[in-house]
């Protein structure tokens, strides 16, 4: 891989985590979530090997799915609570989405 790529997904890598930390709203969240997954691709199939390619198919469905439990979540919460922040996820169903929605983005064993 070029090094110049390698340094810009390197760089997307740094820059979603440091959004999806420093957010207080959900849907920059999100963003920073995406961004992350979005970089991590590239660099998962970089060697043109079969088992790379579908290693990243896999991750990117999975990380797909868990995209949008966290946004359902996201959306449930503000429909029962009228609020956006992160602070206030106070509906039962809306933690335990988004939970579960946590829990595949960081891969836990089912």
């Amino acid at each position: 891989m070029n090094p110049r790529a390698n340094l810009i997904f390197i760089t997307s890598l740094l820059l979603g985590t440091t959004i999806t930390i420093s957010s207080n709203h959900w849907i920059m969240a999100w963003a920073g979530l995406e961004i992350n997954t979005l970089a991590i691709l590239p660099l998962i199939s970089k060697s043109h090997h079969p088992r790379a390619i579908e290693a990243a198919t896999k991750y990117f469905l999975t990380q797909a799915a868990a995209s949008a439990l966290v946004l359902f979540s996201s959306m449930t919460n503000a429909w029962h609570t009228g609020q956006w922040d992160i602070t206030q996820l106070t509906h039962p169903t809306s933690c335990l989405i988004l939970t579960s929605a946590i829990s595949m983005k960081l891969g836990l064993v089912p």
